[in-house]
């Protein structure tokens, strides 16, 4: 059966969900759209090592959107070495935004990309752009220091902390604490947490007087 890629565009730009999933599934088969767009959407990677609470972050914020701007989620998540295949726990924690008619989410695998991205993320990213998304939540794979990709697509970068992971700032300084906006110690909870964002507010100060 012959698909009428112009007739899912159009679909999509008027905000069909199924329009979106289908073009972007044609994406992860090596289909080139070809999109001419204008950069306008906002582009919010959030990085950070497993378990740092990056889909709780996004939860959150996402939720926290007017609900008259088009937002889209796009959890990126480690591919099996075995399979090739990816367990896509990320879009299940936040299942529950899928029903806001203004929040379309997407998990894809990494297929073996040691940058934390790949070609049909990047591709993904122009999509939403040509329909008219706002916002786009970009969560990696939460690498360690490999996970740097995000910087050449994001405008803003959040970078999330958590406490007990060992020395924190030294094991993240290469890569990702180069590139971070925004740093977040998370899980705030954990009296830990107070060590983080003590390290990190010197770090901050000193990257300043660089």
């Amino acid at each position: 059966m012959s698909i009428n890629i112009d007739e899912l565009l159009n679909k999509a730009r008027n905000w069909d969900k199924a329009a979106i999933a289908k073009l972007i599934s044609l994406i992860e088969d090596g289909y080139d759209l070809n999109l001419k767009i204008a950069r306008k959407t906002h582009v919010i990677g959030v990085t950070g090592p497993p378990g740092a609470g990056k889909s709780t972050l996004i939860y959150a914020l996402a939720r926290r959107l007017s609900e008259d701007k088009r937002v889209a989620i796009l959890t990126v998540d480690p591919s099996s070495p075995f399979s090739g295949g990816s367990f896509m726990g990320n879009r299940i924690r936040m299942q529950d935004l899928t029903m806001k008619p203004n929040i379309y989410i997407r998990s894809m695998a990494t297929r073996g990309n040691r940058g934390g991205l790949n070609y049909a993320t990047v591709a993904s990213l122009d999509l939403f752009e040509y329909v008219g998304v706002d916002y786009v939540f970009l969560e990696t794979v939460g690498a360690g220091q490999t996970d740097t990709d995000v910087r050449h697509v994001a405008d803003t970068i959040l970078v999330l902390v958590p406490p007990l992971s060992g020395d924190e700032i030294q094991a993240l300084k290469s890569g990702l604490m180069e590139i971070g906006d925004i740093y977040i110690a998370s899980k705030s909870d954990n009296q830990a947490s107070e060590s983080v964002y003590r390290d990190l507010t010197a770090m901050a100060e000193v990257m300043s007087q660089v």
